[in-house]
């Protein structure tokens, strides 16, 4: 009987794989090809590992906000393709447009003004000595030719995700992976020089994400008005700008939180990092490092995640809300055991990545450390991640909130910073602890699903949008 409580038969199983499967897929292949690409720029040295993922901090957090924006669109998108309603979806199109190019423009603003400030908070002498003149000078470099990326990968989130929003998946997945490719290749000639292009560096680097931004955009673009019956929210898309005030302003009250929350915790990942750079340049290289190798192994935990939000999403909104429970309670299970097997795999292959690296004995040691680290408390952040994707499937904006960038601010940040400028901690205390700080919210994940009160049917059959 307990087993039966925690564990799913064959069918259970099945259908959340061939959800959780696409996307630990497309996921995976992204981030591996990332790996290599963090692996080439790495072999240019520490200084070199060091500027682009300082850069990346600041593309992450804009990322994220691109993310936040059209997710928040997308609510009402989804909804107007399940009723019909292709003006709706036109107007959900045409918002996402107006806003993902007004946040690239603004973000290529604040970079360009304000890129030596930003990039100098990182910039830290610790015990292992680094050029930190050079890192701010490559660093400034690889930020002037990524800026140009950021319209092209703003409107290329317009469209793929309102393809997803009306089940159009397979197109943004074959997109992405031709990104990715791309960058791969142009990396590999670009960075070196080879097949008679010359060495550029990072700045081969800057230019081959840059390339693989419009690649993604053009593979999208030109699918989706060749297919305009599969896409018809494109017919009379660009023939102005106008997005009726009710619905601008639905979106902006309903999908502001959830993009309030992406922003805000990508802000204190960024601040939690930049007090883990006040130990030195060698803790910015090895978290790099141990960063990218560990987001190769979360694609396991992330796609369950999303899995939950579907499927028990789906459960609620058709009122079986002991299924609902039931599904979640099994997911969540899930969702560790397959992180403990990923997260001792990944113990014991953490020496083995930093070796790749062209960098000090120091930053490969460290990030070994760091690695294992992240592989041990792993099944925790599983399991708060499951937890925040069923509570969020129940239309808990504000919990989520609570439980996702709120905790972050309130709990991680504050412990970052305090050990980092007010004691003398090593970087491998303060990185234990931080990362260990993250048990704390998957105990709040739980009694939040225990109690319940994420359960709601937050739509009706027969329910429409009219404005």
């Amino acid at each position: 009987m307990i087993l039966k409580k925690y564990f799913g038969d064959k069918a259970f199983y099945k259908m959340i794989l061939s959800i959780a499967v696409p996307i630990m897929i497309q996921n995976g292949i992204t981030n591996f090809v990332s790996l290599l690409d963090n692996i080439m720029v790495g072999s240019l040295g520490t200084e070199a590992m060091s500027g682009v993922s300082i850069v990346n901090q600041f593309v992450f957090i804009f990322n994220l906000l691109i993310f936040g924006a059209v997710s928040a669109a997308g609510i009402f998108t989804a909804q107007y393709h399940g009723i019909g309603n292709r003006e709706g979806k036109m107007y959900t199109f045409r918002f996402k447009l107006l806003i993902n190019i007004g946040a690239a423009l603004i973000g290529i603003a604040v970079l360009v003004i304000f890129r030596e400030k930003l990039i100098s908070l990182f910039l830290h002498q610790g015990e292992a000595k680094g050029d930190l003149a050079l890192t701010l000078s490559l660093s400034k470099k690889y930020l002037g030719i990524i800026l140009i990326g950021l319209i092209p990968y703003a409107v290329s989130q317009v469209y793929a995700s309102t393809m997803r929003e009306t089940d159009q998946t397979v197109v943004p997945m074959f997109a992405s992976i031709a990104a990715v490719l791309t960058n791969f290749i142009l990396n590999y000639i670009l960075i070196f020089g080879n097949f008679g292009i010359p060495a550029l560096g990072v700045s081969g680097a800057a230019i081959a994400t840059v390339i693989s931004r419009f690649a993604e955009l053009m593979v999208l673009t030109v699918w989706a008005h060749k297919n305009k019956d599969k896409c018809d929210y494109l017919y009379g898309a660009f023939s102005s700008l106008r997005v009726p005030a009710g619905l601008a302003s639905q979106i902006i009250l309903r999908g502001f939180p959830l993009m309030f929350n992406e922003v805000m915790w990508a802000f204190a990942l960024t601040v939690r990092n930049q007090s883990y750079s006040i130990r030195g340049l060698d803790v910015v290289a090895a978290f790099n490092i141990a960063n990218t190798v560990v987001d190769l192994f979360s694609v396991v935990y992330i796609a369950l995640g999303s899995a939950i939000s579907i499927v028990v999403g789906n459960q609620l909104g058709a009122g079986a809300f002991e299924k609902a429970k039931d599904t979640s309670r099994k997911m969540v299970v899930f969702s560790i055991l397959c992180s403990i097997v990923t997260g001792l795999i990944l113990i014991i292959c953490s020496g083995l990545f930093p070796m790749i690296y062209n960098t000090s004995e120091t930053v490969k040691d460290l990030a070994s450390y760091m690695i294992t680290v992240s592989a041990s408390v792993m099944p925790f952040i599983a399991c708060a991640n499951a937890a925040y994707f069923t509570i969020r499937s129940g239309g808990k904006v504000l919990v989520t909130i609570l439980f996702d960038s709120v905790f972050s601010w309130v709990v991680v940040v504050p412990a970052a910073f305090v050990l980092s400028r007010y004691t003398s901690a090593g970087i491998h205390i303060i990185y234990f602890v931080c990362q260990y700080l993250e048990i704390l919210k998957t105990f709040f994940g739980l009694l939040l699903l225990k109690k319940g009160t994420w359960i709601k049917q937050l739509v009706a059959s027969g329910d429409e949008m009219s404005y």
